[in-house]
């Protein structure tokens, strides 16, 4: 009887380091992950427009955004190839599944970039980890059907010399390149399609403005 109670006791003591390892390995991978995420967000903050405390961007403010626009905003059209991976992998509850530790898996490649641009932040598109964003998050965003236009938008947004205004309906358009370009209230000038058109943007001190549709207006800011 003696025997068959310390057997059962080394067996549950097994059980329990084992159970205890692999907790110690999810909490390892989730924090891995929680790091990610959370550089990424800083990278890609520094890197878009932001709005004026006088007239706040609601595409980056969510709180200030209704129930129905924040569930349309979720629905934005960005290349999800890098940021997926990591907001999945964060989202995803800890569980000893070995399913679940699949799914959670974080690209060591990735990763490996990220390791490398955190231990030396920088804004240098020679960075691997920026170079993969811009590639795979931002480029894919800002790539609109009107190519050249589309250029001095990135070029605007990187240097912060962008600016978007809401349309006034009594307001006349200022032009000065041709409105074909330009597009107007009922045409898009990044998409070229008829669309109502509630916003503008300047791309610095041009004077020259551009009349976008809700849907570009979300991927530029």
């Amino acid at each position: 009887l003696k025997l068959s109670v310390v057997q059962e006791a080394h067996k549950m003591v097994r059980e329990a380091n084992t159970k205890q390892a692999a907790s110690e390995k999810q909490l390892r991978e989730a924090r891995g992950k929680i790091d990610m995420l959370q550089a990424e967000v800083t990278a890609l903050k520094t890197l878009v427009i932001t709005s004026t405390p006088s007239s706040p961007n609601r595409e980056l403010h969510p709180q200030l955004q209704s129930p129905a626009k924040a569930a349309f905003r979720k629905g934005h059209g960005r290349n999800k190839s890098t940021s997926s991976a990591v907001v999945s992998a964060a989202s995803q509850s800890v569980s000893p599944e070995p399913e679940s530790r699949e799914r959670k898996e974080v690209d060591s490649i990735l990763f490996a970039e990220f390791q490398a641009w955190k231990e030396s932040p920088t804004l240098d598109k020679s960075s691997s980890f920026l170079d993969r964003i811009y590639r795979e998050d931002i480029g894919p965003c800002l790539d609109f059907t009107k190519q050249e236009l589309s250029e001095l938008v990135r070029v605007a947004v990187e240097e912060n010399t962008l600016t978007i205004e809401p349309v006034a309906s009594h307001a006349l358009p200022v032009l000065k390149v041709s409105a074909e370009e330009c597009g107007g209230p009922k045409k898009c000038a990044l998409s070229g399609l008829p669309r109502t058109c509630k916003h503008r943007i300047m791309l610095g001190d041009s004077g020259n403005y551009y009349y976008i549709s809700p849907s570009c207006r979300a991927r530029v800011s």
